[in-house]
């Protein structure tokens, strides 16, 4: 067991999905917990946790500031949230442009604004995890808009670990492979609609290409590393990216 009593963490998008798993499991650990969603459902999910929530767009850097004052000193920050949706080059609407932009916002300029306002609020020991994504090292096609974010946001945590370096920050990514949640089943069958298959034959595409078995991951199967580096065992460890995908992509 990674124990971190006396820790304050503040996990972005965590209403729901993998960001609800990565918050139970910094409570479970000892950790005083605060989630952040811009939706209500933040409220149910704290109270199950015993969490504190706060309700916020991650693009509103106002709203950012007063939620991280609320908050006060923070030991770990898990950058979680995130959108994911189809943006194909070929659709050249007004909506999907809204769209492609909306992801890059949340997805960059975001988990930016909510970096930026928790530094301030952090001393030497602290933690800073993006989640980025397998899409972050591969290539999607049809998902141009979150396959671009999470590139990017890999290049940020490298940036990142060497800006705050200095001050003892540590800055990592964590980059899940398929994770069952809502937006990995919306994403499935978006995909089989375009294709013309069933649902199923996403999933089973998804499972071939892992070296160990099992399919799609379940959120707790996922959280351990983020455990592990906001902790003392990975006190030398910054700038890294880490992914948890069954051995779908080569490292």
């Amino acid at each position: 067991m990674i124990g971190l009593a006396g820790k304050t963490v503040l996990v972005t998008g965590a209403s729901r999905g993998l960001g609800q798993a990565i918050a139970a499991a910094f409570t479970a650990a000892g950790a005083g917990v605060h989630v952040l969603a811009e939706d209500d459902g933040v409220a149910g999910a704290a109270k199950a946790l015993a969490a504190t929530p706060h309700i916020a767009d991650i693009t509103d850097p106002k709203a950012v500031s007063q939620v991280i004052d609320a908050i006060g000193p923070l030991d770990v920050l898990v950058n979680n949230a995130g959108l994911e949706r189809l943006t194909p080059i070929e659709d050249d609407s007004d909506e999907a442009l809204a769209t492609f932009r909306r992801i890059i916002d949340i997805n960059l300029t975001g988990t930016a604004i909510v970096t930026g306002r928790a530094q301030r609020a952090m001393a030497a020991g602290a933690v800073i995890i993006n989640t980025a994504s397998i899409w972050g090292r591969v290539a999607e096609p049809l998902f141009g808009a979150y396959v671009a974010s999470k590139h990017a946001l890999i290049g940020l945590t490298k940036t990142w670990a060497r800006e705050l370096g200095p001050r003892g920050i540590r800055v990592n990514a964590v980059c899940p492979g398929w994770v069952r949640t809502e937006s990995s089943i919306r994403s499935a069958r978006s995909l089989a609609v375009r294709r013309g298959q069933p649902e199923g034959a996403i999933i089973d595409e998804v499972a071939a290409a892992q070296a160990l078995p099992g399919g799609l991951m379940e959120p707790p199967d996922v959280v351990g590393p983020y455990l592990f580096l906001a902790s003392d065992h990975a006190a030398n460890i910054t700038g890294q990216t880490l992914g948890i995908d069954r051995g779908e992509v080569p490292w």
